[in-house]
């Protein structure tokens, strides 16, 4: 008989480990239940109307930024509109919200990739968040392209990128399954002869060991996905407090469920019961 799962608590940001496939785990409170060995059985979360800051834990009506409340959410550099725009990035103007935590997580180095979640896209991340940021991002396949110095001048990488490639994922289309196969080595090849100009100019103005191209190979990525759903509907906490169904796969951030799809991540920080109905 399989063991019982109740558990009520916060969610997190569902952590995920590569394998074959990736392997999830879902947070609830100080729980982590083990998903991929749930999927094929009926699961339920009911959402108990409080939510909490991540970072103050105050009770909150509503969540910014996926789990701050409104105050963090106005003064955390993690909640910074540069953060979302990184060329848009404001520390060497002595503006920073918080220069400590920029020192650590945007002063440090980024890579610019590829990444086919749902076609094409170009992204950027610390280098100590690959590959869990393709995971999280649905990518079936992904490629370093550049090693910068900061996030900032990602930012500014990503944006020559984004006259030639899209920088967004369509979540619906990387949940049916159907994403185009593509040659990354091929296409990482083509957007750095479109960049070339671009970059050089960069690297003048910031030197031209801030700049590096990497020749790594790409990483192949399979979920646990037992049926893909041919229409993607999602299911939202705060309209439907109750979510039921059948656990048919797990691919980015998003439970696929029988009856539709649920984002983790967007509900971080909502206090739920989660229980294993069969």
């Amino acid at each position: 008989m399989s063991a019982v799962i109740d558990v009520t608590g916060r969610l997190r940001k569902m952590p995920a480990e590569a394998g074959d496939p990736v392997s999830y785990t879902l947070k609830v409170g100080d729980t982590a239940i083990p998903l991929n060995e749930l999927i094929g059985r009926k699961v339920r979360l009911d959402f108990d109307g409080v939510i909490r800051c991540i970072h103050c834990d105050r009770i909150t009506k509503k969540s910014f930024n996926q789990g701050f409340c409104y105050p963090c959410f106005r003064k955390l550099a993690a909640c910074d509109s540069c953060i979302m725009s990184p060329e848009k990035c404001h520390f060497h103007l002595g503006t920073c919200r918080e220069p400590e935590w920029g020192e650590r997580n945007c002063m440090v180095e980024h890579v610019v990739y590829l990444a086919n979640s749902s076609g094409l896209k170009v992204g950027i991340t610390r280098g100590t968040q690959i590959p869990t940021r393709w995971i999280d991002q649905g990518a079936v396949d992904a490629i370093p392209m550049l090693r910068v110095a900061s996030r900032y001048l990602s930012g500014l990488v990503e944006v020559a990128c984004k006259n030639h490639v899209a920088d967004r994922t369509n979540w619906r289309t990387m949940l049916k399954g159907d994403v185009p196969e593509l040659d990354l080595l091929e296409e990482r090849g083509k957007i750095l002869a479109l960049i070339a100009g671009d970059l050089a100019q960069l690297k003048q103005q910031h030197g031209d060991s801030s700049i590096q191209v990497v020749d790594e190979a790409s990483l192949n990525l399979g979920y646990p996905v037992q049926v893909w759903p041919s229409k993607v509907a999602s299911h939202n906490l705060d309209k439907t407090p109750e979510v039921e169904g059948l656990l048919e796969g797990i691919k980015g951030q998003y439970l696929m469920l029988d009856t539709g799809v649920i984002n983790i991540r967007k509900f971080t920080g909502y206090e739920v019961r989660f229980r294993v109905l069969d």
